[in-house]
């Protein structure tokens, strides 16, 4: 079945080169140049997978995917940035981006990231990994984790994980008190092929540790300056079922 790829971008020639270029890929491609309008569609429609860019008229890229992720559309995003612009990245990540790609950029690194978000986004590498038992859970102090379900409580509670917080939070949690480099997790939870730069692991932890400060003394995630980060345990209370 043929992708479908929502492009919003209000600058004409851009939108154009993104639409023929990724057409020629084989996509199926609807262009908005608004932020409303593009909000609208993205909220009606099925797509694959969306390019955001952040400076719209009418609604900015922030505001888009902030409103989306509230309406329970998760959708993969990548976010068109400008040059030089490390802060909207960031804001962009932690608003639910899944990727970037930065002004100008080239076909071949455009197709390539396209490429690599709708892969990951599809299950494509999780039909790769082994098939756990259906009621395998990781408890750590507080915490519990439900790996098959993309579940996560604390302290009995539910915590909404958008899915690579999730899969950053699991891969530390086979692993506790063990120190992950951010290669680790990059090449763990994004993939070999992931041509974003480390600053993604750091705002997915980033946003991890706020979400565990219910119960830091159960469980956190320290960082190991210049290394990664792992995660702290009271190991009275850990187990793995």
């Amino acid at each position: 079945m043929t992708q479908r790829l929502l492009v919003i971008e209000d600058e004409p020639t851009l939108s154009r080169l993104l639409s023929y270029n990724l057409t020629s890929e084989g996509y199926e491609v609807v262009v908005e140049d608004h932020g409303q309008t593009g909000y609208e569609t993205a909220l009606q429609q099925e797509f694959d997978l969306i390019l955001l860019d952040l400076m719209l008229p009418g609604m900015n890229g922030f505001e888009i995917m902030s409103k989306l992720r509230s309406e329970g559309v998760m959708t993969p995003v990548i976010i068109l940035t400008a040059k030089n612009a490390e802060e909207e990245v960031v804001q962009g990540l932690k608003s639910g981006a899944d990727d970037y790609i930065t002004k100008p950029f080239g076909v071949a690194e455009l197709l390539a990231r396209v490429a690599a978000v709708l892969r990951r986004s599809t299950g494509q590498e999780e039909r790769d990994k082994p098939v756990q038992q259906e009621n395998s859970q990781i408890a750590l102090g507080a915490l519990t984790i439900y790996p098959e379900k993309y579940e996560v409580t604390l302290n009995g509670e539910a915590i909404t994980l958008r899915p690579k917080e999730f899969e950053v939070l699991l891969y530390l949690a086979r692993k506790p008190g063990v120190v992950m480099t951010r290669d680790d997790l990059m090449n763990a939870v994004w993939g070999f092929d992931y041509i974003g730069g480390q600053r993604t692991v750091d705002v997915h932890v980033s946003s991890l540790r706020k979400k565990l400060e219910l119960d830091p003394q159960s469980v956190h995630i320290d960082s190991i300056r210049g290394v990664g980060y792992k995660l702290v345990v009271n190991k009275k209370k850990a187990s793995i079922m």
